[in-house]
């Protein structure tokens, strides 16, 4: 089964959210199926077939996430991130200002579906192949 080490290893690849569908294709190569990542440190919850499961160490400090959500200025900004103009940590800041909590990729599916503090689904994306 697959390791946060490796999956940390794949990720160094990603510069922005434009390497993302490359990085999907790699981790999903290993065997993941899918994965959870909460804006607040970026911990990740990676999932495997028969209920594996494992969990990344926090990336910084806690950030806040915003009780209102700007659902109009958080896919600005995503798109922005997408094509290449901000780094990671920054699309998760962008992320903590506009009220979401946390995005749950589904490899089988290919969607990124990002949440706010009540679990409410506010964008549906499909990842490209």
């Amino acid at each position: 089964m697959f390791t946060v080490a490796q999956i940390e290893q794949a990720h160094e690849k990603v510069k922005s959210g434009a390497d993302f569908p490359k990085y999907i294709q790699e981790i999903k190569a290993m065997g993941v199926l899918g994965f959870e990542t909460w804006v607040k440190d970026s911990h990740t919850e990676y999932f495997g077939a028969d209920g594996y499961k494992t969990s990344s160490e926090p990336q910084y400090e806690n950030l806040p996430i915003a009780d209102e959500v700007n659902k109009d200025e958080f896919v600005k900004q995503l798109k922005a991130h997408q094509q290449g103009q901000t780094d990671y940590y920054t699309f998760c800041k962008d992320c903590a200002v506009n009220g979401i909590e946390k995005w749950i990729v589904d490899l089988d599916k290919m969607t990124c579906i990002y949440y706010d503090k009540a679990d409410n689904e506010l964008v549906v994306e499909q990842i490209p192949a």
